[in-house]
């Protein structure tokens, strides 16, 4: 009713948390620090940037890209009105001349790195949101594992 709701993990990379770099909990609460709420105009798409500071004081850097996308009214049911019950057959209810807003809700692409590469975050959530929303036929699975698992050459080193 209200437009209030909670956030949810649909999908994370890697699927289990890495000995030297536990998964932090509760980050769907940092992605929307006003609330997961939903609205009536599709919003532009924002970034920003938290550090998150875990219980050894080690710095984690929580990249976050949020847009909206559509979602289906669950008030399109019909209700009897007035308590009245099951409707004869042959009449029909007249249509309301009020339809529904179409709602959207914000969905979080979301980057935890121990690294403070500000505008590396950026492209790289703009990438997958990119293709994401450009429905390419491209998995995003691919996508991350393949930025995930570049090589970087060591400073001085043969590139």
């Amino acid at each position: 009713g209200s437009g209030d709701g909670q956030g949810q993990i649909l999908q994370r990379f890697p699927e289990k948390d890495w000995e030297d770099n536990p998964f932090p909990q509760g980050i769907e609460l940092f992605c929307q620090p006003s609330g997961w709420q939903l609205f009536t105009e599709r919003n532009p798409p924002t970034f920003f940037v938290a550090v998150l500071t875990d219980i050894n004081s080690e710095r984690h850097y929580c990249a976050c890209f949020t847009f909206w996308e559509a979602v289906e009214s669950t008030q399109l049911q019909s209700h009897p009105r007035n308590g009245e019950g099951d409707e004869e057959e042959g009449e029909e209810e007249p249509s309301s001349p009020v339809q529904p807003a179409q709602l959207f809700a914000p969905k979080s692409l979301v980057l935890v790195s121990r690294l403070d590469h500000t505008e590396v975050f950026r492209n790289s959530l703009g990438l997958i949101y990119t293709i994401y929303v450009d429905g390419l036929n491209v998995s995003l699975e691919n996508v991350i594992g393949n930025l995930l698992t570049c090589t970087i050459p060591i400073t001085g080193g043969a590139q």
